[in-house]
């Protein structure tokens, strides 16, 4: 069994193999023909890919520690997550977090909740309403400070928790009646220090589309951090802008043209200055949902760049996988890994180069993804 990678580990305690398990949903696809096979085995076979080199330090990610399978809840048990610790855990190091027993709390504890305004609420015991807002607050501040310098390029949240829930958590007003709008006390100091990290939390990874998008923003602020952590020109940022095209293209295309404004007009800003705002637009633009609409489109638009250059039935056979796609009839990843190799075969660097075909590694790819 594969183990989770961790690091700063304040007082960790061990734990056995219960908990609740990750959302898996396994599928099988039948290959068209003889040539969809060489791809999946291209596409799953031995080598280096874009994704494997495509980060130069090592992939911190805060989490709650309760995910991990430490028994830091207020019962005393924990929420181990399987596929954070089975298998995402395998390609990052954790950094993780308890506020509430790093504020002191102890565990196990009496439960707590949000009461009052969802915008200023307060962290109260529920039976005997004792108020721990002040000390969970000032916690949050301060590990919030020394996870900042870990570089940190991520981070799951437990949900619905009233210290570490990122949405949609219950605050409950003064006829004791909740409301689905609050953000946990730790959270919210989180989210306001850091607003470019990509964050989720553990129950809305069990939605394919949500955890793709999520391990994309990932990899992709990873490669980010490392632009602006190696030697940074504008030519380097027009590099990273050129890999990313059609992955930016698939989210959103007027923010891809907006980066590229920005950068046309780079000798206008500062270097730190041109890297945030540049940053910003480009963590706001892979937080746009990703249509099949839209992905097909950037499809047609690689397929274009070679097309001619393929026989009559590879032709007719590639556009007709993009359809079945579009038709919701075969995960995404199959038109990605024939038109890949398309792409090595013909080797076409250009396109060889793009994130799109691979963002992060294949096999945290979703075969069910659609």
């Amino acid at each position: 069994m594969a183990q989770a990678n961790r690091i700063h580990e304040p007082h960790l305690t061990s734990s056995d193999e219960q908990g609740r398990s990750s959302c898996h949903v396994e599928v099988d696809y039948p290959t068209p023909s003889w040539i969809m096979r060489q791809a999946y085995q291209e596409y799953f076979g031995a080598g280096q890919t874009l994704a494997d080199g495509m980060t130069a330090c090592p992939i911190r990610l805060g989490i709650s520690r309760c995910l991990l399978g430490d028994e830091v809840r207020f019962d005393g048990g924990h929420k181990r997550d399987r596929f954070l610790t089975d298998v995402l855990g395998s390609y990052v190091e954790w950094v993780p977090v308890c506020p509430e027993v790093e504020a002191g709390l102890g565990t196990p504890r009496e439960a707590m909740r949000l009461v009052g305004d969802p915008h200023r609420s307060r962290l109260l015991t529920i039976q005997s309403e004792k108020d721990h807002t002040e000390a969970v607050t000032n916690t949050a501040k301060d590990r919030v400070a020394e996870l900042k310098k870990l570089d940190l390029s991520g981070y799951v949240f437990k949900q619905n928790s009233p210290s570490c829930g990122v949405q949609r958590v219950h605050v409950y007003d003064q006829y004791r009646m909740p409301r689905q709008n609050g953000i946990g006390i730790f959270a919210k100091v989180f989210v306001e220090q850091c607003p470019m990290i990509p964050v989720e939390e553990e129950g809305r990874l069990c939605v394919p589309a949500l955890r793709e998008n999520f391990i994309e923003r990932v990899f992709c602020y990873r490669r980010f951090q490392d632009l602006i952590r190696n030697e940074f020109t504008s030519q380097t940022l027009r590099r990273f802008h050129r890999i990313h095209k059609y992955l930016l293209s698939s989210h959103s295309q007027p923010h891809y043209e907006a980066m590229g404004r920005l950068i046309s007009r780079a000798d206008r800003h500062r270097p730190k200055k041109l890297t945030a705002k540049y940053g910003a637009i480009f963590m706001e633009c892979l937080a746009v949902k990703a249509t099949v609409h839209k992905q097909v489109n950037v499809l047609h638009h690689i397929v274009g760049d070679f097309k001619a250059r393929l026989k009559p039935h590879e032709k007719v056979e590639l556009l007709g996988v993009i359809d079945s796609y579009r038709r919701g009839l075969i995960p995404l990843f199959v038109p990605l890994m024939l038109i890949r190799q398309y792409v090595w075969m013909f080797e076409i660097a250009y396109l060889r180069d793009q994130v799109y075909l691979e963002p992060y590694p294949k096999e945290l790819m979703l075969p069910h993804r659609v």
